[in-house]
C-alpha cells in the first residue's frame, strides 16, 4: 500500500455571523443568525436610436434576432424608433445589456448600416 503524507483534518464551514449570545432557561446558550439583505441588480435599458439610413427591416430582424421579440413587436419597437429618435429594446443587467449593445454594433458594422445602439440605467 503507498504512503500518503497525512492530510489535516478539513475545518468545519465556517457560521454566519451572529447576533450576541443570549442565556437559554436551561444554561444554554442561544445564538440567533442575522439574515443577510442583498439588493438586486441594477437594471440598464438597451436602446436603439434612429438614423436616415438604416433600413426598417434590418432594425425589425435585428430586435427578433438579439432581444426575442415577435414580429409584431419589433415592427412596433421598430416604428416608435422611426418616429420618437428612440425605442427601448429590453431592460438586463449591466453585463448582459453591454453585450446585447456590441451585438447590435457589430451586427450593424458587418451589413454597413450606421445604426446605433447604446445601454443606459433604468
Amino acid at each position: 500500500m503507498p504512503d500518503f503524507p497525512e492530510q489535516p483534518p478539513s475545518k468545519p464551514p465556517e457560521t454566519p455571523p451572529a447576533q450576541p449570545a443570549r442565556e437559554g432557561g436551561d444554561g444554554t446558550t442561544v445564538l440567533e443568525r442575522v439574515p443577510q439583505k442583498t439588493e438586486p441588480p441594477r437594471l440598464y435599458q438597451v436602446l436603439m436610436l434612429n438614423d436616415d439610413f438604416t433600413p426598417m427591416e434590418f432594425v425589425v430582424m435585428v430586435l427578433q434576432e438579439y432581444f426575442r421579440h415577435d414580429l409584431d413587436t419589433a415592427t412596433q419597437i421598430m416604428l416608435k424608433i422611426h418616429h420618437e429618435g428612440r425605442g427601448v429594446c429590453g431592460v438586463f443587467t449591466k453585463d448582459v445589456a453591454a453585450t446585447k449593445v456590441e451585438l447590435v454594433l457589430a451586427a450593424a458594422r458587418r451589413a454597413g448600416h450606421p445604426l446605433q445602439c447604446i445601454m443606459e440605467a433604468a
